[in-house]
């Protein structure tokens, strides 16, 4: 397994942020609770609405977020993780929060913050809370980080929306074991009277979902799949249909509440929703590129799914396809391996800077009919040269959003 390498050098806010992995996971809402107490509650001057699940739930906010602001309401977001700045996770309105903002804000909630021994995650939410206030929005979309029921974002008084992205494994290590206890632990963001919005999911995760909504008194409603023909999104890939069926009943349900949602103003904000790191094109120094954040198994399949279904419409021509892998070691990466790579495709493995990844001796080793496939390299940049100079084609660049981050961050 390959060592976590130093992190990227240029965090103008590594003064005022630690490392995450230095604290590690430590799921709770009673510091941040306490914290946002000392900072006069900034959480109770904005209403808000929120996505957990798997995967998808990034989509669903930006989806959401467009829609509300086409609807003339005074609406942010707040995502996890970002790309190359930690200004992407915050929107005020349209626009990300600026440097100089951000950096005010976690100065402000810095002396709280050590006080209450709050995590990283949950600074950055305090922070959040408090850019939100000051800007004094209406309405904001809070993306869960991890699980639901302890997570930062579910300090929110006020969560009377709620969506569900499809709910698969993934952070076992900290949610459970199987698909139960995952979607048990996510569905903990349920609150009495809300109205919960879930796309398809598996027969397990929906009979965990309804009865979660029947112990806490909520009303789970089930979205059938966008027909997408029928609809403009700003955002590529078959999967925008479950997506933007969870996105659509959220909005819905909102103008139940009294906001002032239109189907005029949905399909604006879905046609302008842009979510950079999903079936994105770019050109790195010549290289045509797709990227695709898909870090886990489902995500791996549903990537895999698009790119079959439309290769053309991703840049892709037809026959082998050449890839630049790096997987967290904390990800089951040999079965992802199995659902992106076709028999006579060829893949790079790269280590994930300042994450332990799967090398490609212990992917050759777990999956040995596939060593043929599996080349290493000693950084991401190497592997994109290697990798070009054996195809003419579009590589595809997938397997962590940290790997995507590293590689934008040296555009």
């Amino acid at each position: 397994m390959h060592d976590a390498p130093h992190a990227l050098p240029l965090d103008p806010f590594g003064d005022l942020i630690q490392p995450f992995n230095r604290r590690g996971v430590d799921l709770g809402l009673d510091r941040l609770n306490a914290a946002l107490a000392d900072l006069g509650h900034p959480e109770r001057h904005f209403s808000a609405v929120q996505v957990a699940g798997t995967n998808g739930k990034g989509s669903i906010c930006t989806l959401v977020h467009q829609a509300l602001l086409a609807a003339g309401i005074r609406a942010g977001s707040y995502t996890s993780p970002h790309l190359v700045s930690w200004t992407e996770r915050i929107r005020l309105g349209e626009q990300l929060i600026a440097e100089t903002a951000l950096r005010q804000q976690l100065e402000r909630s810095a002396a709280v913050a050590h006080r209450h021994h709050l995590t990283p995650f949950e600074l950055v939410t305090a922070a959040a809370f408090l850019a939100f206030a000051e800007a004094a929005l209406e309405l904001v979309v809070l993306e869960v980080g991890l699980g639901g029921r302890l997570d930062a974002t579910s300090c929110h008084p006020q969560r009377d929306v709620i969506g569900f992205a499809r709910i698969g494994l993934d952070h076992a290590e900290h949610l459970g074991q199987d698909v139960s206890s995952i979607a048990r632990e996510k569905g903990g963001v349920l609150t009495p009277g809300c109205i919960a919005i879930s796309g398809p999911q598996t027969p397990d995760v929906q009979a965990v979902l309804e009865k979660e909504a029947n112990l806490r008194g909520a009303e789970l409603r089930l979205a059938a799949p966008l027909k997408l023909e029928q609809w403009t999104l700003g955002l590529p890939g078959a999967v925008q249909a479950y997506n933007g069926a969870v996105a659509r009943g959220m909005l819905q349900a909102l103008g139940e509440r009294g906001w002032p949602v239109t189907g005029e103003a949905m399909r604006q904000g879905f046609a302008r929703a842009h979510w950079p790191g999903r079936l994105q094109q770019i050109s790195w120094r010549g290289i045509p590129l797709l990227l695709d954040g898909a870090h886990n198994v489902p995500a791996a399949q549903a990537l895999a799914a698009d790119l079959r279904s439309d290769p053309s419409s991703h840049g892709l021509q037809s026959g082998p396809r050449h890839w630049v892998l790096g997987i967290l070691a904390n990800k089951q990466g040999p079965d992802m391996l199995d659902a992106l790579l076709e028999p006579n495709d060829r893949a790079w493995i790269v280590p994930v800077t300042g994450h332990a990844s799967w090398s490609s001796e212990q992917l050759s080793a777990a999956r040995p009919e596939r060593s043929h496939q599996l080349d290493s390299a000693t950084d991401l940049q190497a592997a994109l040269v290697s990798a070009h100079r054996c195809t003419n084609s579009r590589l595809i660049v997938a397997g962590s959003l940290y790997l995507l981050g590293s590689l934008l961050a040296s555009a």
